[in-house]
């Protein structure tokens, strides 16, 4: 069978479905019927005829139910003009929200006709003529009592009247109002009646009508919607059920996996990758929206939802704090805390670190509020601030000097508009800085760091090596030349206190390698010029090797400097007169500790 989709009638076919009628009613009769309707609330109410010949009407009941209504008195407001009811009220009421589903169809040799419903309305009967009724019956009880009142009062008796000016009304008490079901029934009974006009099953109109219901036009042209693949055609008839689409796990609403991601428009891909990600090198975005797509369509997407900063993309703060919202922390309104965050990202296109007090102090924000702001794009370094969280993207910075010199003119327009909220002074406009920062800062790894250590420590080794060939060469010219008394030298036997840390090195270099007002020999044993007898040099040096033995048993590697703060403590512990008193040189201990069998590392 052929099935054509007829457009004539689109938008103004309704179906009404009556109730079951009884035997004494009949819905063609012309004389005996009107119809009106609302529009806008699709709502018809008809008046029916009631055969009141037929056996089955009680012709009582019916005198009754009139004389109720109306009233002794006939005029032209009576219900019933026949003192007696003649017609039945029928009033509609949607049967469905949703008729798109529905149709009318017309079958004629060989073809089937369809055209889409625009309404279906349900007909029930109406009974106002009740409440008619009961009108009538208070207004009697009224009269009957008013006669029998005195007839003496010629006037009626004063009354009090207390009048109320009513209060203004508030928006909540305004919307409490408009929600009611009194208002809403007044609104309803404001629109006014259509008065229609109804033409019969068999009248000529109709007949005219009725041919609207087929398709004009039977070409294959005018009916694209009915040509459909088989595919199609069966999704069409089988739609898939919304039950099988919740059985899907449901993932948290902050969640979204990389193939529900792909299915989106490439801008909203983008902008909820920046959005959860907050901070993004641009080669790791093009990472994520995978093979073949257009650097140039995500750079033109990229910068409507972040601003560049150091090379690296950062989200926008309206896109984290859109309009009518408010801080969790705080309360304060989405316009403040774009303000404030724009302010931190400006702050880290000038600089590296950015300090918090500072922040908070030119935003005036609460501490959560700022916190967030810098855990969005940097980390918290220790005794130095907070530093931005990527390194800075040179290559992409060579790659687009177009899109840098655009992001800068936004930024220096963001700039000027900071300037003028938080009255910005000079200190804050100008970067500060830092000696050990380049312009570009660099990334360097654990490896190079050690490398670059121990070439330091190298260095450092040559030149500590020349000084002490020269030193020694010093020494023996001084040696051939001077020849001092030991008897008149007397050995400082001053202890070393706590707070004094012990450096020799200027003593070193003001009486060329003297220690203690004595030459320093070649040999480390032989430091006091030979002069000194050989057991007090043997009882200094197995003091200083059982010291430097019982220190290395308890911490196993020591930096020179934390050695010899641990010397000056024992030094200090001991009693005044001691040997380790008769001066140790930072060579003579460095010598005792090699001596030992300890190994010097080279790294920092």
């Amino acid at each position: 069978i052929d099935v054509f989709l007829a457009r004539s009638l689109l938008e103004k076919l309704y179906l009404f479905q009556y109730p079951i009628r009884p035997a004494s009613m009949t819905y063609d009769d012309v004389t005996h019927l009107s119809a009106k309707i609302k529009p806008k609330q699709q709502k018809v109410e008809l008046e029916m005829a009631i055969d009141t010949l037929n056996p089955n009407y009680c012709r009582s009941k019916g005198e009754q139910i009139a004389l109720n209504v109306d009233g002794t008195c006939t005029d032209e407001t009576s219900t019933y003009s026949s003192k007696l009811m003649d017609k039945q009220t029928f009033c509609s009421s949607q049967a469905a929200s949703n008729v798109s589903r529905y149709a009318a169809a017309v079958y004629k040799k060989g073809e089937l006709h369809l055209t889409p419903l625009h309404g279906i309305l349900q007909l029930r009967p109406s009974f106002t003529y009740l409440d008619k009724a009961d009108a009538k019956h208070r207004e009697r009880e009224a009269a009957n009592e008013g006669g029998d009142s005195s007839q003496d009062e010629a006037e009626d008796d004063v009354k009090q009247i207390t009048v109320r000016f009513s209060r203004p009304e508030t928006e909540q008490a305004r919307q409490r109002r408009v929600q009611s079901y009194e208002f809403l029934q007044k609104r309803q009974a404001e629109e006014h009646w259509v008065h229609l006009h109804y033409y019969g099953l068999k009248d000529s109109r109709s007949e005219h009508e009725r041919q609207y219901l087929f398709s004009q036009g039977h070409g294959l042209a005018e009916n694209t919607e009915l040509i459909k693949s088989p595919s199609e055609y069966l999704m069409m008839l089988m739609p898939p059920s919304v039950e099988e689409e919740n059985d899907k796990p449901v993932a948290p609403s902050n969640v979204l996996s990389m193939a529900q991601l792909r299915t989106l428009p490439l801008a909203d891909q983008i902008k909820i990758l920046m959005k959860n990600v907050k901070v993004m090198p641009f080669a790791n975005l093009m990472s994520l929206l995978g093979s073949g797509t257009d650097s140039t369509a995500v750079l033109r997407c990229i910068q409507q939802v972040a601003m560049l900063v150091q090379g690296n993309w950062v989200v926008k703060s309206d896109v984290l704090y859109p309009k009518d919202t408010s801080s969790p922390h705080s309360g304060v309104p989405a316009e403040v805390l774009c303000r404030g965050r724009d302010f931190v990202m400006w702050k880290f296109t000038q600089d590296r670190w950015v300090v918090r007090k500072e922040v908070a102090a030119v935003t005036k924000l609460c501490p959560e509020d700022v916190k967030d702001f810098l855990e969005h794009m940097s980390v918290a370094r220790i005794n130095k601030g907070w530093e931005f969280m990527l390194p800075y993207d040179e290559d992409f910075v060579k790659k687009h000097p177009d899109i840098v010199q655009r992001q800068h003119m936004l930024w220096m327009g963001i700039q000027a508009k900071l300037e003028k909220v938080y009255n910005l002074l000079k200190e804050h406009l100008t970067p500060k800085k830092q000696e050990a920062q380049s312009a570009h800062p660099l990334l360097v790894s654990g490896e190079q760091r050690v490398n670059m250590a121990k070439a330091k420590v190298k260095q450092n080794y040559g030149q500590l090596e020349k000084e002490f060939q020269k030193q020694k060469a010093e020494m023996k010219s001084n040696d051939t030349s001077a020849k001092m008394d030991v008897s008149n030298i007397r050995i400082k036997e001053e202890p070393v206190s706590d707070e004094e840390p012990m450096d020799t090195s200027a003593y070193e270099g003001l009486n060329n390698g003297i220690v203690n007002g004595i030459h320093a020999e070649e040999d480390s044993t032989d430091s006091l010029n030979g002069h000194l007898p050989g057991g007090c040099i043997d009882r200094v040096a197995q003091e200083l090797r059982a010291f430097v033995s019982s220190t290395f048993k308890k911490q196993f590697v020591l930096t020179l400097s934390e050695l010899k703060r641990l010397f000056n403590l024992h030094l200090a512990s001991l009693p005044p007169g001691h040997t380790l008193f008769s001066g140790i040189s930072d060579k003579m201990l460095q010598d005792m500790v090699l001596d030992t069998g300890c190994k010097q590392i080279l790294v920092p």
